[in-house]
């Protein structure tokens, strides 16, 4: 008689790790009403909104910092978005691939919004439309900052520290 290669109970587990254990990180798509939403929330959860895109250097070399930052403040009320501004076509191309490959674990948008002109302003109107850029708020502290440059963890910590 000839053995199986796996043994059923072995099969079971393999089908499970491989259905499982590489989890990957979705990236959902957006219109502008999604992220007007969390622009209005009245929580006393701190947001940090980073504003990006995959042919980005800076923004890509930021990335890890977000998600050094998003580990460490796990446990408090804050809330990272990374909101890729690649075109929509480019989600599953180029977006969802370079989520993956980086293992990004906060929360990943692509805005679909062609005119950026129609939302930049509500975001800042300081904001020229350069990116990287990224919005820290908390509405219930009534307390915003937004920055139009690379943050590094440092200066994301200690930004974020004066919310909480």
């Amino acid at each position: 008689m000839i053995k199986p290669f796996f043994s059923p109970g072995l099969w079971v587990l393999t089908f499970l790790m491989a259905s499982f254990g590489g989890f990957a990180q979705t990236v959902e798509m957006v219109k502008w009403p999604r992220v007007a939403q969390i622009l209005r929330q009245s929580s006393d959860t701190t947001y940090i909104l980073n504003f990006w895109a995959t042919w980005c250097k800076p923004c890509v070399a930021e990335l890890p910092h977000f998600e050094q930052i998003g580990q460490e403040f796990a446990n408090k009320k804050v809330k990272i978005v990374l909101i890729s501004t690649d075109f929509a076509k480019e989600i599953n191309s180029r977006v969802v691939p370079f989520v993956q490959k980086q293992k990004l674990k906060n929360t990943v948008w692509l805005l679909n919004e062609p005119d950026a002109n129609a939302w930049i302003d509500k975001i800042s109107p300081k904001w020229s439309g350069a990116i990287p850029a990224t919005l820290i708020f908390n509405n219930k502290r009534r307390k915003k900052s937004f920055f139009e440059q690379t943050l590094d963890s440092p200066r994301l910590r200690q930004e974020l520290t004066d919310f909480l």
